[in-house]
């Protein structure tokens, strides 16, 4: 089992930039695929960005060119580096492991651009 804790949301100014963090309790952390999902008020939560066990990345187009997921393996860490953000990407930001059919969410961290 896998537990998760994000951190590092807040409040930015339009064209600013966050790093969200997310911490995980996992013996086998390098087999978990890693994702950043978000959740806008009123909308489904959506897909950000994530990462394979192998590494290799996925990005919402929304997103492409200005976020950018990581790891860190041997601190079990997933990051998520957000850069000229926008208001259309405040919300709820998720970090969730998945291994197999089995997926873990974290509580969530709030991120609010203002324009």
């Amino acid at each position: 089992q896998v537990h998760l804790v994000e951190s590092g949301g807040g409040l930015v100014q339009s064209g600013g930039s966050l790093r969200l963090s997310c911490a995980a309790s996992a013996t086998t952390f390098s087999v978990y695929a890693m994702a950043w999902y978000r959740q806008a008020p009123g909308k489904e939560r959506e897909l950000v960005a994530g990462i394979m066990g192998g590494g290799t990345t996925k990005y919402a187009d929304s997103v492409k060119g200005r976020f950018t997921i990581s790891r860190d393996i041997a601190k079990k860490m997933v990051y998520l580096q957000m850069n000229s953000l926008k208001s259309e990407d405040t919300g709820v930001y998720y970090c969730m492991a998945a291994r197999g059919s089995a997926q873990t969410w974290g509580q969530g961290t709030q991120v609010t651009v203002s324009s």
